[in-house]
């Protein structure tokens, strides 16, 4: 079993924090969540580009903090494994699938196809085809993705092209290669941050020991040029931007700027964590929180088997973290520096949740991942879900 189903071993050091208090928090913590709506399986079209795209430049980010509101629907199903979603110019939606290394176009009317496969994807485990982002560099559209090779991880891109018949995928040229590899933990999101910079989240590949070396890309986030370069003003003036991680699969900026990065714990505590440049969060000394003055301690944690966290998105200052072994979406409200009050379940009754993405619109598109590790359907095609947001008062 991999650690997304619930087995863990056991940490080399607990956090310091008692569990059945968190249990108790967490259990207070727990609003209503936003069952179904509807058959999950009915699938309808995306709204219109103006509707279902990101912001046009120069429009005003949202603020204040935001819950889901009536009116989840499916804008695709028939996936298999899904991973990442990523936003294309047109409105239309690419979707990687771990297992098969296709990346899949969901177009505005609804309809799945096939835009191309990412050629040298070795799956198996938890390794496969995992994060995906796009770049316009003034010149023309790119597709980054995050891919399991035969020996490594690594962060590779090609050209998209819009056609007369839609979007074509251009030649794969790899961008950053050298991340460690494992049946498991193996990171994998991606995403361009407000500085217009690639960031990558790397899982420690088993190695723990890795985790807490600056010199090895195991357990970080690295920070990129979009040609893979170290940024400049890294903190070790190499490609690694933070350490001490486990496995992190999901980051996102609030509206403020700040950085914030979900990651998998082990036997006990899930995190969301503030990133700070040069930051060590750690793993493996810690686990949850260590109030150790070494370590960047999280903002907010949750037992195991209620998060295994994926994917998260940020609209205004609310956080939305996705749940594997927890099956729900957890909003999270921060300010620039710490969680403000106790996570809230938002969503839950779809099975387990793999990524989420901020629309620019006012909602979500949430991925499921409720297929088995052979690509075969378990509980059903995984879906493309479309979730309206509203703000809190």
């Amino acid at each position: 079993m991999t650690e997304e189903t619930g087995h863990r071993r056991r940490p080399a050091v607990f956090a310091l924090v008692a569990m059945s208090l968190m249990l108790t928090v967490m259990g207070c913590a727990a609003g209503p969540a936003s069952a179904p709506t509807s058959d999950p399986r009915t699938v309808q079209p995306l709204s219109p580009r103006a509707e279902s795209s990101p912001s046009e430049p120069g429009t005003p980010a949202a603020t204040g903090r935001w819950r889901v509101a009536e009116g989840v629907v499916a804008i695709a199903s028939g996936l298999r494994a899904p991973w990442a979603v990523a936003a294309l110019p047109d409105g239309a939606l690419a979707v990687s699938e771990r297992d098969s290394g296709t990346i899949r176009l969901v177009s505005p009317d609804g309809g799945v196809s096939e835009l191309g496969r990412i050629e040298g994807v070795v799956s198996g485990g938890e390794s496969g085809l995992h994060g995906l982002a796009i770049l316009d560099d003034g010149r023309r559209h790119w597709l980054y993705a995050y891919h399991g090779a035969a020996d490594d991880n690594r962060v590779v891109r090609a050209p998209l092209t819009e056609t007369s018949v839609g979007w074509s995928l251009g030649s794969v040229e790899v961008v950053f290669a050298g991340i460690p590899r494992a049946n498991t933990h193996n990171g994998g999101r991606i995403a361009f941050g407000p500085d217009g910079l690639l960031y990558v989240t790397t899982g420690d590949a088993q190695n723990l020991e890795a985790a807490q070396d600056p010199a090895q890309l195991g357990g970080k986030i690295l920070r990129l040029t979009p040609d893979g370069e170290p940024a400049a003003g890294n903190p070790f003036g190499t490609a690694v931007f933070t350490l001490g991680h486990r496995n992190v699969q999901g980051i996102a900026w609030t509206s403020d700027g700040t950085m914030w990065a979900s990651e998998f714990g082990q036997n006990t505590w899930d995190e969301l964590n503030r990133v700070d440049a040069g930051g060590n969060y750690g793993w493996p000394e810690a686990e949850g929180r260590a109030r150790d003055e070494l370590f960047i301690d999280p903002v907010a944690v949750w037992p195991t088997a209620q998060a295994s966290p994926s994917g998260i998105a940020a609209v205004g200052e609310t956080v939305f973290m996705t749940g594997l072994r927890g099956e729900r979406l957890w909003a999270i409200d921060v300010t620039g520096t710490d969680a403000e009050g106790d996570p809230v379940v938002v969503l839950d009754g779809y099975g387990r949740l793999r990524d989420a993405v901020a629309t620019g619109d006012g909602s979500l598109w949430v991925l499921t991942n409720n297929t088995d590790g052979r690509g075969s359907p378990r509980e059903g095609d995984d879906l493309l879900l479309r979730v309206p947001l509203g703000p809190v008062d």
